[in-house]
């Protein structure tokens, strides 16, 4: 083998070394949120793959906040799976839009019909819509439950701490965050607007004169009509 075909193949391995690693790590259970505003409702997609090569995908579960608990929870039609909400007692009762609530959700469990099992090499998304989100900065992490045919379950709960590496079986997790109209708007940007806003022609100055333009148009149009009229008159008087 000469030294570029040697070359080329020690390229070949360090590339899949490196890409191999990256690729189990991604493969768990994540959650997507539609938006993570404060406040706000969103819509939470758990992407589950299946990792078994002997076993498929039978029941996925999530267990949601209690100490900043998602006061309504709804969860999206998956077909060949059955979903089920779960409620657990509030620590104390909260005021959500005048109704005075004791008890909030607690987990969602979604349950395959036989024959819909997420299979090898496939991956099923689960969605709800939830709200309202806690305070901007609110880290919420949901734990799931990935049980499989041959009775594996396989617990995605471990907490990534901040500036260390990514654990095992990461909980899938979000952190709120402040609307956009919430941000306070530094004095640079008001001056910047005012200037822009005196710079802009008023809509009124290019309306005033077209109308004086049509004013003087038609005016000249009736003295010329005028003029003409007299000299027909005095040519029928010769």
């Amino acid at each position: 083998m000469s030294s570029i075909s040697r070359l080329g193949a020690t390229t070949l391995v360090a590339v899949a070394l490196a890409v191999l690693p990256a690729a189990a790590a991604s493969a768990h259970v994540r959650v997507v949120p539609e938006q993570t505003t404060a406040g706000g409702w969103t819509v939470l997609t758990f992407r589950v793959p299946n990792e078994s090569e002997t076993a498929a995908t039978s029941q996925v579960s999530v267990d949601l906040p209690t100490d900043t608990p998602l006061l309504s929870v709804s969860t999206k039609p998956v077909p060949g799976w059955t979903a089920t909400v779960e409620t657990a007692p509030l620590p104390e009762p909260v005021d959500f839009y005048g109704t005075e609530l004791t008890e909030a959700p607690s987990r969602v469990v979604w349950t395959a019909q036989p024959g819909a099992e997420v299979v090898d090499g496939q991956f099923q998304e689960f969605e709800v819509s939830a709200g309202p989100l806690p305070d901007a900065g609110t880290r919420l992490v949901l734990p799931a439950h990935q049980t499989y045919t041959d009775g594996t379950v396989v617990d995605w709960v471990d907490v990534a701490e901040e500036g260390a590496e990514e654990p095992a079986h990461p909980a899938p997790e979000l952190t709120t965050t402040e609307g956009a109209d919430e941000h306070v708007t530094d004095d640079a940007d008001i001056e910047d607007a005012a200037a822009v806003t005196t710079a802009a022609p008023t809509p009124s100055e290019p309306d005033t004169l077209a109308r004086v333009l049509g004013a003087a148009g038609l005016a000249l149009g009736v003295v010329a009509l005028v003029l003409a009229m007299v000299g027909r008159r005095r040519r029928s008087d010769v």
